[in-house]
């Protein structure tokens, strides 16, 4: 599985990021990019956070993403980017390493 992370820096005016963002961005592009499998929009917490927010799109494979994002409708997601975030995001693409809780119970 695949991992396209989009870092979204402090916005200039919040109240019109989150209105495109959550009216917009997400409905008319992020929930429609095909072959994502999981699609989770993050909002940071805590003070003075590194970054505003973060989406995270997985795919099943690299191949699947590059199909996804070379879609229609994923290169006008990522072309929306500039109509809310211009030059405040960073795309991070990983491959996702599940790792296995080592939680115990106690007796």
């Amino acid at each position: 599985m695949v991992k396209v992370t989009v870092l979204y820096d402090q916005p200039e005016d919040p109240a019109a990021f989150e209105k495109y963002y959550n009216e917009t961005h997400i409905p008319d592009h992020g929930q429609k990019i095909p072959n994502v499998v999981k699609l989770e929009a993050n909002k940071a917490v805590g003070e003075q956070p590194p970054f505003y927010r973060s989406a995270d799109l997985y795919f099943e494979s690299m191949a699947s993403l590059e199909a996804g994002l070379g879609s229609p409708i994923g290169v006008a997601a990522i072309a929306d980017l500039d109509n809310f975030a211009k030059d405040r995001y960073k795309v991070l693409i990983t491959e996702v390493q599940p790792v296995k809780s080592l939680a115990t119970t106690k007796a």
